[in-house]
């Protein structure tokens, strides 16, 4: 019953904050409703005894990759300003588009979910067995998109920076024009 209960307050929480990360008005705002999304999807897999990717989700998701984005947006962004509404055509078109994809999702996990159920209940990977898979180089294995993901992350920062510093310089030539 314990369980059930905590799952229920993950659940509207992710709900809750995922709604509100779409909607808020304040970027950085957005960025923390993200946080406490990944923080609470992290609590769900901690209630499924999936300590390793508990683990994951917390340093590499919760950790890492929102210490990036909240970086890009001070370095690309100013944080107290409030993003404009769009335009109600495109509201319509988005929920539209939204909606579609929920319901594509939707009959993709309803056609598969008896088959990875029954695949999940015979056997359970060891944890040595996904580091392998993670760090390997052979079939299966997943170290070059790990390391391209990473070389990702970092064009994604050298092109926060160049943005910032060409805005920065902006600013500057602005100040001056304005002190003559």
């Amino acid at each position: 019953m314990a369980e059930q209960i905590i799952f229920f307050i993950l659940a509207v929480a992710i709900a809750l904050f995922s709604v509100l990360a779409v909607t808020s008005k304040r970027i950085i705002r957005s960025a923390i409703y993200l946080l406490f999304v990944l923080v609470a999807t992290a609590g769900l897999f901690l209630m499924l005894h999936y300590h390793f990717l508990f683990a994951v989700q917390v340093t590499v998701y919760a950790g890492g990759i929102m210490v990036l984005f909240i970086m890009a947006i001070f370095l690309t962004h100013r944080p107290g300003e409030i993003v404009d509404r769009r335009t109600n055509r495109k509201v319509k078109s988005s929920m539209l588009l939204s909606f579609g994809g929920l319901i594509v999702c939707g009959y993709i996990i309803v056609q598969n979910v008896t088959r990875t159920y029954s695949y999940v209940k015979e056997y359970e990977m060891k944890m040595q067995d996904i580091g392998y898979a993670m760090l390997g180089t052979g079939k299966y294995q997943f170290l070059l998109p790990f390391e391209a993901i990473s070389l990702l992350l970092l064009a994604c920062i050298i092109g926060a920076i160049m943005i910032a510093r060409k805005e920065k310089s902006v600013e500057s030539t602005d100040n001056k024009d304005l002190d003559k």
